[in-house]
């Protein structure tokens, strides 16, 4: 019984776990187990706290018998991706120059989560710096897609979903500059959330891109994604960026009700050039919202033209900032693929990013007169399905195509506007899970999460779970 556990909900142990049926130390020891069991495939942990993470369990568990049952997440075992600062405990960024950096405080988001009675398992692999989407390490190995360890799990948060998918986690918080929360959450048949910009604090989190880096949660299921928004939302005037708006009751706003729903399609952009299966799933799933009340409204978004470029500008050039002292003194440290993408930001144009900085504005603009005519954008999350690992190129429909420029192709527009982003699982294409995207105004995390909830309701995984 205690292996069947880590393929629970959060919502499920909850449950358990308040009503004294479960114990923290049990769930602890169980999760840490499939941890240390799935490590040798996936790889999906840099560093595993068991010691740790069992002494936080025996709190927690004296904590709830003592009837201080602190909510969702109380004794609920989870791990962290390692661009995230926690105290005391080497956080490397996925990279050799930071192997030895220890943080003297923790960020916001751990903060929030210690006192929401988190158990911390460790910490989680992911793509060096945060810099690209395969989470291909060259310094601590590659992660591997839970359902076929040949593939890439996804990026930059590739521990987090692969840890999840798996129950090595039970949850997790990842960073999204590009799409690296929906991307992994969608290749692993997870969900994963991007919120609109300053609703989650990035204080205490290793900076990609000042302009486009989120916070979000990543989970099995809607529900727990929208436990987990709840204790990471709110404002912190330690981040510069974040919002001063109040915190919904995500959970309680989340009905599976899509009567009169209007799902905005974006044939233009976000439906063209797709995997055919992709496609094939998305649209059957848009179809079954419409067949539960909702209806479809075609729309026209015509600066999604110009904004991959834009994005790369903004991305390359902050970045290159970030860590010009180190690509002056110890270029040879990162990973090939960081040297040329932080090589091709070092001199930026100042004209290239004043265009950049048009093009957001006008996306921002287009959105928002969109969301006056529709409730919500529905496409695929990826356009591709996850590649070879160690290979930069993806079958697309017979031909060969470059991997990253795809994988951020449709997850990018929300970063560039800041509007908030849902990727669900929708089915398969063979062995693999396909991730649907659904976007919104800003703030309206709700309502993504409601429409989430409606296609899980429609069981698009089944009863399948990675074969490891």
């Amino acid at each position: 019984m205690t292996k069947e556990f880590v393929t629970k909900s959060v919502e499920e142990l909850a449950s358990l776990m308040k009503t004294k049926a479960l114990s923290p130390v049990e769930l602890t020891k169980a999760v840490l187990d499939r941890a240390e069991a799935s490590q040798g495939k996936t790889n999906a942990y840099l560093d595993i706290y068991r010691k740790e993470a069992e002494k936080s369990a025996e709190k927690a568990e004296e904590e709830i018998l003592n009837g201080n049952y602190r909510g969702m997440y109380h004794g609920i075992p989870m791990g962290l991706k390692d661009n995230i600062y926690f105290k005391n405990k080497v956080t490397t960024m996925g990279s050799k120059i930071h192997k030895d950096f220890v943080p003297r405080y923790d960020a916001t988001i751990v903060s929030k989560l210690r006192e929401a009675g988190v158990i911390f398992t460790g910490k989680l692999n992911m793509h060096e710096y945060a810099m690209s989407i395969t989470s291909n390490n060259p310094h601590y190995g590659a992660v591997r897609n839970p359902w076929d360890l040949s593939k890439t799990p996804g990026g930059s948060s590739g521990g987090s979903g692969a840890s999840v998918a798996v129950g090595a986690s039970m949850a997790s918080v990842g960073t999204d500059t590009a799409g690296s929360v929906r991307i992994p959450s969608a290749a692993c048949g997870i969900v994963g959330l991007k919120p609109t910009r300053g609703r989650v604090s990035a204080h205490g989190v290793y900076p990609l891109s000042w302009t486009q880096d989120h916070v979000g949660p990543m989970a099995k299921t809607v529900k727990d994604a929208a436990g987990l928004l709840e204790i990471a939302a709110g404002h912190d005037e330690q981040d510069p960026a974040s919002a001063d708006t109040p915190v919904e009751n995500y959970l309680d706003k989340i009905t599976g009700d899509v009567k009169d729903l209007v799902i905005g399609i974006n044939e233009d952009f976000f439906f063209n050039n797709i995997d055919s299966n992709i496609e094939k799933s998305t649209r059957a799933a848009i179809q079954a919202l419409v067949d539960q009340g909702a209806r479809v409204e075609e729309v026209k978004i015509p600066a999604l033209q110009d904004a991959q470029a834009a994005m790369f500008t903004f991305n390359v050039s902050e970045a290159s900032a970030i860590h010009m002292n180190s690509i002056l003194s110890r270029p040879e440290e990162f990973g090939e693929d960081i040297q040329g993408f932080l090589l091709s930001g070092a001199f930026p144009s100042s004209t290239a990013y004043a265009q950049a900085q048009r093009v957001r504005e006008q996306l921002i603009q287009e959105f928002k007169e969109i969301f006056t005519k529709v409730d919500v954008l529905i496409s695929p999350t990826l356009p591709v399905m996850p590649n070879n690992i160690g290979e930069d190129l993806v079958d697309l429909n017979g031909e060969n195509v470059d991997l990253l420029s795809n994988f951020i192709r449709l997850t990018g527009p929300a970063n560039l506007s800041g509007i908030p982003a849902l990727s669900v699982p929708c089915g398969f294409n063979g062995n693999l899970p396909v991730g649907l995207q659904i976007m919104g105004p800003e703030f309206s995390e709700s309502r993504l999460l409601n429409v989430g909830y409606a296609v899980e309701q429609m069981k698009p995984l089944g009863s399948r779970v990675p074969g490891l």
